[in-house]
């Protein structure tokens, strides 16, 4: 069979079509001389001076300085309930009564026997005077003086008791109403008007939480309660703010009152508790808080945002703009203090520099880099 041939047309245009690929392929692959590396997005923040609060943060609960079961003295039916349920009372304000009846007749019967007895101490009283009398003119004996002398000193020893029953039953009578030992907010009554109390009685009537002023105790590392003994010591008073569970709502600013004697092994704190006036009664008692404890402020110092630092295995470090080139410089610094999203450099740079915060992942020092819209912002 013949071989079939191409036009030699075709050919020449394979050659060239080839010829034209790979001279686009080679000029495509070269590079621009001028053309650099591609710039890095960053967003900054320019470092200031400032003042900053060293704090000790921790979760706390609020505690009633004293809680009081409101409980009867004496027995008796309860004929009257002076407070409402979650009502403020004052101290000595009256809560509850007691049918005070009986008590009123058992003070009757002893300033009756009292007063009986009183008449026969005066009765003889004037026989010991008839006797001393008749004494001295011979015609009683020693003897029948000394019986109504022992006869005197029985009947006053008798107007003592019968005074003690007297103030016994007065006593009886004042614990018929049943006053509040101290200020504070009760609780709910825990027994109904018409039931009989007793002095027995475990649950009592209601309880009394005092809230004004009142404690909140909170627990810090165990590591850090030198730092608070330290200012101590000094003869600081140390201020405590209570905010809400999120830490975004300062419920009450108060001080320290005490520092616990030991460390919890099992969760290697501290506890303290701090003391607030509650005066906008926004603390109640076991309501839980977060607690902050302001240890120091430092003054003047050198402040940016904590996303800014970096740590390599020489040190911590951070990315600093040169205005000149809009290049990066690595700088080692030297960090005092973090409080929240800020962090106070104890040296390694100057009120005034920019620093680099987001976009560090892809830094290298001499890298150039772009700055986000909008610019630099303030640490």
């Amino acid at each position: 069979m013949e071989k079939r041939r191409w036009p030699l047309w075709v050919g020449a245009g394979v050659v060239v079509l080839v010829g034209v690929l790979v001279l686009r392929g080679c000029l495509g692959g070269k590079k621009d001389p001028k053309s650099g590396p591609r710039a890095v997005p960053v967003s900054t923040a320019t470092a200031k001076k400032g003042d900053m609060a060293i704090n000790l943060n921790g979760l706390g609960t609020v505690t009633a300085l004293n809680t009081v079961t409101i409980r009867s003295r004496v027995d008796g039916q309860l004929v009257r309930i002076a407070f409402q349920e979650g009502q403020s009372v004052r101290q000595g304000e009256l809560l509850a009564e007691i049918d005070p009846r009986p008590f009123q007749v058992q003070l009757m019967q002893a300033e009756g026997q009292r007063a009986k007895n009183e008449a026969a101490f005066r009765n003889a009283s004037a026989d010991l005077k008839r006797v001393r009398s008749l004494m001295a003119q011979g015609i009683v004996s020693q003897q029948q003086l000394d019986t109504q002398i022992a006869q005197v000193d029985q009947f006053e020893a008798a107007l003592k008791a019968d005074q003690a029953q007297v103030e016994s039953a007065k006593l009886n009578l004042t614990y018929s109403r049943i006053t509040a030992p101290v200020a504070g907010r009760v609780g709910l009554r825990l027994v109904d008007v018409g039931n009989m109390v007793r002095a027995s009685d475990a649950s009592g009537i209601a309880v009394i939480a005092p809230v004004q002023p009142i404690n909140v105790l909170f627990t810090v590392p165990a590591d850090s309660i030198q730092q608070v003994l330290q200012q101590q010591r000094k003869g600081e008073k140390l201020q405590v703010e209570a905010f809400d569970r999120d830490m975004k709502t300062l419920l009450a600013t108060g001080s320290l009152a005490a520092v616990d004697n030991q460390v919890d092994p099992a969760t290697g704190t501290v506890k303290l508790k701090g003391l607030f006036g509650n005066e906008n009664m926004a603390l109640f008692p076991n309501q839980f808080v977060q607690a902050r404890l302001r240890l120091d402020t430092l003054r003047g110092i050198v402040i940016i945002p904590s996303t800014a630092i970096q740590r390599s295995p020489k040190g911590t470090f951070v990315y600093v703009l040169r205005p000149q080139d809009s290049k990066v410089e690595m700088r080692m610094v030297e960090v005092q203090a973090t409080e929240g999203e800020a962090s106070a450099l104890a040296s390694g740079l100057a009120e005034g520099e920019v620093v680099i915060t987001v976009g560090l992942e892809k830094l290298q020092p001499g890298m150039t880099v772009t700055l986000d819209k909008g610019g630099p912002r303030k640490g």
